[in-house]
């Protein structure tokens, strides 16, 4: 990968793959996740798509990315820790094949970046229009959130294990917030926020990066920047080791259980590649414990997996099971976690664990927008590694790092989503 620095909070980042036929853009907004913005922070990348003061229109922007033999834009939102970013997603032909010689890569980089940094503006607002239909929008994603009950019970757990923390704010924000933000308030917040964010730009394919490069200056040739930092990532750290059990009753036929785990294991820790291969032992897939004791032989749930936030050092559990398996399902999870740190682990089970990861690092090679998440994750944890070395550390994993990383692991929460007529 080769980085350019615009300026000191724009990154251009370039990975060259020439063999995939299309190239990959990533425009990453970092911002302080906080309780008193992440609404506004969640609203603002879909009220930027919906048009630049060069295409003030959805159907301005659609009629261009047709004219780009049907390059894609689209823009989402994410949490990294405390990390709230704004995402700015594009694809398009790679410039070898654009059929009469076209930049098309550059032309879908000005104009997302026209979208960001040169925003349709009324009456010294964003669109009063986009503003009400994309609040409406914002609306329904959060209660959509709410009705798919398994994304409801890992943020429920997240909230119960971070009171008090920022991390428990979701990372599409609050809907009560929703109805105060004005066009104008938006507008005003834009303007202080992108000049004082890290911004990191991903191209992962087959392009003339010099030309993205004056693309990227000339697009922010108006603004005066604040230099920013990346926000600070910090474990989840607690003194007491009681823990905190919480039931909430809603209409649902199916129950969801969602553990928290503190690992207690940074992501420059040595212990990393032993949390990895330990994570992927317990949970990370068909090879796994919980999926072949608790899901297969046991049918005590309909699924069962674990997962890794390495921001805040955390290890989640999520599995739906029948309201009455509540107590079997929960010792089962635990009697295979204690099995993990007590070693009761096979040659078979590290081989296949350690290979699912060194096969889904492999994958990125072939995948422009996974190289550019997996680059993404590094500069957020700090660690900025490449997959090579990745692949190197966890390839040497041993029995012994798998069972010292899974020691140091803490259950923290249990939180169970069960039904209002359940015992």
């Amino acid at each position: 990968m080769k980085t350019i620095k615009i300026n000191d909070n724009i990154s251009l980042h370039y990975v060259p793959m020439e063999k995939l036929k299309t190239t990959a853009i990533g425009i990453y907004v970092h911002h302080d996740l906080n309780r008193a913005d992440a609404t506004k922070t969640a609203l603002l990348p879909y009220v930027l798509r919906r048009g630049s003061a060069e295409r003030p229109t959805t159907g301005d922007i659609a009629r261009s990315l047709e004219d780009l033999y049907g390059a894609h834009f689209q823009v989402g939102i994410t949490k990294k820790g405390n990390d709230h970013i704004l995402i700015f997603d594009g694809e398009t032909i790679s410039d070898r094949y654009a059929p009469n010689g076209e930049k098309l890569v550059e032309q879908t980089v000005e104009l997302i970046l026209s979208c960001i940094f040169n925003p349709k503006i009324e009456n010294g607002a964003f669109s009063e229009d986009y503003v009400q239909q994309e609040k409406a929008n914002l609306r329904d994603r959060i209660q959509n959130m709410i009705n798919d009950k398994a994304s409801y019970a890992m943020l429920r757990c997240t909230e119960e294990m971070f009171k008090g923390d920022v991390f428990a704010v979701p990372q599409l924000g609050c809907i009560e917030d929703v109805d105060k933000i004005t066009a104008g308030e938006l507008y005003e917040y834009y303007k202080k926020m992108i000049v004082s964010s890290v911004i990191d730009i991903y191209i992962c394919g087959d392009t003339d990066i010099n030309g993205i490069e004056n693309a990227v200056k000339n697009s922010i040739s108006g603004f005066t920047f604040e230099k920013a930092a990346l926000p600070e990532q910090e474990l989840l750290v607690k003194d007491n080791s009681e823990v905190n059990k919480v039931t909430d009753k809603l209409d649902v036929t199916q129950g969801k259980l969602s553990m928290g785990f503190r690992t207690n294991i940074s992501s420059s820790d040595k212990l990393y590649w032993g949390l990895m291969a330990a994570n992927s032992v317990f949970g990370g897939g068909a090879h796994s414990k919980l999926f072949n004791n608790v899901r297969e032989k046991l049918s005590l749930a309909y699924y069962a997996s674990s997962q890794l936030n390495r921001s805040k050092g955390l290890m989640f559990v999520n599995a739906g099971i029948e309201f009455k398996n509540f107590n079997a399902a929960y010792d089962e999870i635990m009697a295979q976690f204690n099995a993990v740190k007590n070693g009761d682990i096979s040659d078979d089970e590290i081989n296949a664990s350690v290979q699912a990861i060194v096969t889904a690092l492999n994958s990125y090679y072939d995948d422009g927008r996974a190289i550019q998440g997996f680059f993404l994750n590094e500069k957020v944890a700090g660690t900025n590694r490449d997959i090579a070395e990745v692949r190197e550390q966890i390839q040497q994993v041993t029995k012994d790092d798998i069972v010292r990383a899974a020691k140091q692991i803490e259950l923290d929460t249990v939180y169970f989503l069960t039904g209002r007529e359940a015992e």
